[in-house]
């Protein structure tokens, strides 16, 4: 049965005309009723959120058209950086275990309204590891896009303040936002809340802030897909990982990732002969995104000196490039 506080908030929600979050509560109530092995009057529930959606023209609990938003007003406008992507997961290239994964959590999100009628919770909490460039931010743009949602991202700069107790309370506001406004919601550089309650240079305020997000987590039960992404999981929380339904692994891509990429890129534009296998291998060590962009510069290059066609010269000038860039900023991380 429903509690009171979500009756309130029901009617609160209906008085002030605020749909989205009226709707919310309602899908809330229905989940709670399968889990209480009501499935009928669950899927009652449902089927009356989505005709009343369908009247206002609003897509269906797990449809794909954009939800519409508008910009964040207020504190939570410095929160979050809200965007459409229209990336598709085809556009990727994935080993096929991060691929399966992908794959596995927009097939659950598109059927969630099937799977809450039987008490059970589809994946919306990542936790996505790796180096950088490998394709991290990629994935919260390819899932916006896939499930027709908007991406907010959490932006760290203004969430994160020296004064006790107030990024605790933005940490707030942007959990509130998930439950009125249904998104992928992407924490970036997710390490700087993250890290370990006992590291050396911890601080009280730090583990405030972790202490804050665990709770939040734990207690979010909104329709939104929550998305950290981390270049450094050796110095995340432990109590972290068990908070995420499913947790991604990313790596730098092999020989014939990195030829996928540049001839996906390159392809149409190259003159014969070119060996992608060859520039591939000599490749190996950079990162999804720095392939990216050596192929970016090689058109760039080609459009300037008004070439129709790029040679493996080009191409491989460009990688080098890449590499050589690579390595300084190496050196200078040490």
């Amino acid at each position: 049965m429903a509690s009171a506080d979500q009756l309130k908030a029901l009617l609160k929600s209906h008085l002030e005309g605020d749909d989205e979050r009226f709707f919310s509560i309602a899908m809330q109530l229905a989940a709670h009723e399968a889990k209480l092995g009501h499935g009928k009057l669950a899927e009652e529930l449902r089927a009356l959120v989505d005709q009343a959606k369908a009247r206002r023209g609003l897509p269906p609990q797990g449809g794909e058209k954009p939800i519409p938003i508008s910009r964040p007003r207020g504190e939570l406008a410095g929160l979050l950086t809200v965007s459409y992507p229209k990336a598709r997961l085809s556009e990727m290239v994935l080993d096929d275990v991060l691929s399966d994964q992908l794959k596995r959590i927009i097939r659950e999100q598109r059927q969630a309204s099937q799977i809450l009628a039987h008490g059970l919770s589809p994946r919306r909490k990542l936790l996505l590891m790796g180096a950088p460039g490998t394709g991290k931010t990629m994935t919260a743009s390819v899932l916006a896009g896939e499930l027709g949602l908007p991406l907010l991202q959490v932006r760290l700069d203004g969430l994160i303040t020296k004064y006790m107790g107030e990024t605790a309370a933005k940490l707030r506001q942007v959990f509130e936002s998930t439950d009125r406004t249904r998104g992928v919601y992407f924490f970036d550089e997710f390490d700087a809340i993250g890290s370990q309650r006992g590291l050396a240079n911890d601080v009280g305020e730090i583990r405030r802030i972790l202490n804050s997000f665990l709770q939040m987590i734990e207690q979010d039960q909104s329709h939104s897909l929550i998305v950290a992404a981390t270049n450094h999981p050796e110095i995340l929380d432990h109590a972290l990982f068990r908070r995420f339904d499913d947790v991604l692994h990313y790596e730098l891509p092999n020989e014939g990732q990195i030829a996928s990429v540049l001839k996906s890129r390159l392809g149409h534009m190259t003159a014969k002969g070119v060996s992608w296998k060859r520039l591939a291998s000599e490749s190996i060590g950079l990162s999804y995104a720095e392939v990216a962009r050596a192929c970016d510069e090689a058109l760039k290059d080609a459009l300037i000196e008004q070439r129709s066609q790029i040679s493996e010269c080009d191409i491989r000038r460009t990688l080098e490039e890449r590499r050589r860039m690579s390595l300084k900023l190496k050196e200078k991380l040490r």
